[in-house]
């Protein structure tokens, strides 16, 4: 395995690396191209999820992980193929299972959070909403593969759900219904465990809306 250092930032070094990602150019969307090339390069399917995900449909918002899933077969592959060689370390030291799946990228120091398909977002326990085997909700963006907007929801709905510490999932689905213009109608591509909270918010979103209209009158 390579040593990877602890990631130590300064205020200003996180303020520039803040705005070179909003450019395009921020080091976890350089790790994700890399990735991208490694993993097509081994034919392993993958799908990127999380906030760079979020990027790609609109709404952009500062992130230094990279989120992406793999299936079981695809993640052992990676870590037989990459892992400890090049750039890919481990991020941690610890033997929890979370641990044993989250990588840096050196010298970018980007943390990557693998996700298999078929975990559960969340609190990881049984719901209706799970991981998807990337080859079955995945759409091209600039080159790089991207949960679509419908599994992407899903996947911050059930999240914010059902785990407590996760309530920005929630607000990022708010945003996205917002840059999106999305309505109640969309509710139908969704899995019905997620109906009834992406319903609230687009209410919510509605709401905001007419206060803000007539705050304007």
């Amino acid at each position: 395995m390579i040593d990877i250092p602890e990631k130590t930032s300064t205020f200003h070094e996180t303020l520039e690396e803040a705005s070179r990602y909003f450019e395009g150019t921020g080091q976890v969307l350089l790790t994700a191209e890399r990735l991208d090339a490694e993993l097509r390069s081994r034919n392993i399917d993958y799908v990127i999820v999380g906030a760079i995900a979020l990027r790609a449909h609109g709404y952009s918002r500062y992130t230094e992980n990279l989120d992406i899933v793999l299936t079981n077969d695809g993640f052992q592959r990676f870590k037989k193929e990459l892992l400890g060689r090049g750039p890919w370390g481990l991020a941690g030291y610890d033997s929890t299972p979370e641990a044993a799946k989250t990588v840096c990228s050196y010298p970018e120091m980007a943390v990557v959070k693998f996700r298999i398909a078929g975990e559960y977002p969340g609190d990881g326990k049984l719901k209706p909403v799970s991981f998807p085997n990337p080859s079955d909700a995945s759409i091209e963006i600039d080159g790089v593969n991207f949960a679509t907007l419908d599994k992407l929801i899903e996947l911050k709905l059930a999240s914010g759900l059902t785990a407590p510490d996760r309530l920005k999932d929630l607000a990022d689905v708010q945003e996205l219904i917002k840059i999106r213009g999305l309505s109640n109608d969309y509710a139908e591509r969704l899995d019905p465990y997620v109906r009834n909270k992406f319903l609230e918010l687009v209410a919510a979103v509605e709401v905001g809306r007419r206060n803000n209209f007539e705050e304007q009158l």
